[in-house]
């Protein structure tokens, strides 16, 4: 598939799914939550680019939150092709022309971190979508890195769990690390990972046009195991314990030692 038909195909699948989302939203219709997980992989087949799961998202534990490292503007489509999500934003993203639409038709959260006192309201929605059964995905560093490695992630927006939990009684985080791992098959490497990963001052147009270009990349995401997580849980401390499990699941991945990762995973159907 050329850069050419690519490119075209991707227009055309804006122009319908695009109207469709915002008609979806608009009528409160069934499928505003499914047309999103179609979109996204439909994303990934027009870009060639394979997604494997290890582990699996939870599907019983509610509220729900899933905290990920972040690579890319690929880890939404990544992500988003698992199921229906809600994400957080930066604030700035929404004024984005092409992804800022993308972002408002997948219900994301939007987060200005210069306004600290906004942090309260932020929460608020981010309860209101985990009290609704929607699992709501944070990128724990704030920011995307080089995909090399896993930054410090940040404990502020943990409380809209807390929040959610006033009304549930109980909440859940489930660890999750995406590592862009091969380029047509050949391990990426350390030099060539910024292929898939936008960080930086990196201009997010010519990446994007170059990933169409290119294609052909592996992802490995991995699901860790479900934490529950009690009202008075320190949120620093539950950080810290998050960081730590999605460091060595993204560790594990781009060294590719399946064998490893699946102690650390949560399995389809495992009780807990």
């Amino acid at each position: 598939m050329g850069f050419a038909y690519r490119t075209t195909l991707f227009v055309l699948m804006l122009m319908v799914t695009v109207p469709m989302q915002w008609l979806a939203l608009k009528l409160k219709l069934p499928f505003l939550r499914t047309l999103p997980v179609w979109f996204h992989r439909t994303v990934l087949k027009i870009l060639n680019i394979k997604v494997e799961l290890v582990g699996a998202p939870s599907d019983r534990e509610r509220p729900l939150l899933f905290v990920s490292n972040h690579v890319s503007w690929l880890d939404i489509v990544v992500l988003g092709s698992t199921g229906p999500l809600v994400f957080i934003a930066k604030a700035e993203i929404a004024k984005w022309p092409l992804f800022g639409t993308f972002a408002r038709m997948q219900r994301s959260i939007f987060v200005d971190r210069n306004r600290r006192h906004g942090t309260g309201q932020v929460n608020q929605s981010i309860a209101k979508m985990l009290s609704g059964g929607d699992p709501v995905v944070l990128f724990g560093e704030g920011t995307s890195s080089d995909g090399n490695r896993v930054l410090q992630f940040r404990s502020a927006l943990l409380g809209g769990l807390r929040d959610a939990m006033e009304e549930n009684g109980r909440g859940f985080v489930q660890p999750v690390s995406i590592a862009y791992r091969k380029f047509h098959g050949i391990p990426m490497g350390r030099q060539n990972r910024d292929i898939a990963a936008w960080y930086g001052d990196m201009d997010l147009i010519p990446h994007l046009l170059r990933v169409l270009k290119l294609g052909a990349i592996d992802v490995t995401v991995a699901f860790g195991k479900v934490m529950e997580v009690a009202h008075e849980d320190d949120r620093k401390t539950l950080s810290r314990n998050v960081e730590s499990a999605v460091r060595r699941l993204n560790s594990l991945s781009l060294a590719g030692r399946p064998e490893l990762l699946t102690e650390s995973v949560c399995l389809a159907g495992e009780r807990r």
